[in-house]
């Protein structure tokens, strides 16, 4: 279940907090790894605790040897 009062981030506050680089957060979203849950104006704003959760799973998958699309598939799995 989503938590409402979970903290909004934006693409730029992930790249700065989880330090990957901001294309790199964009390439997920387009790829439909990380969810766009509001906008304001020309940012999106992301729920820092599935972002959290997700990148954590994705780098430990990307570590492990995983293409992005199989890691994709595993996460739809899970969330």
């Amino acid at each position: 279940m989503t938590n409402v009062n979970s903290k909004l981030i934006s693409a730029k506050e992930i790249a700065l907090k989880f330090n990957i680089p901001y294309p790199t957060v964009n390439h997920y979203t387009n790829l439909g790894f990380f969810s766009v849950v509001k906008r304001r104006g020309n940012t999106r704003l992301y729920r820092e605790s599935e972002v959290k959760k997700k990148l954590t799973r994705i780098l430990r998958f990307k570590d492990e040897g995983y293409p992005l699309r199989l890691i994709l598939k595993k996460l739809k799995e899970d969330f």
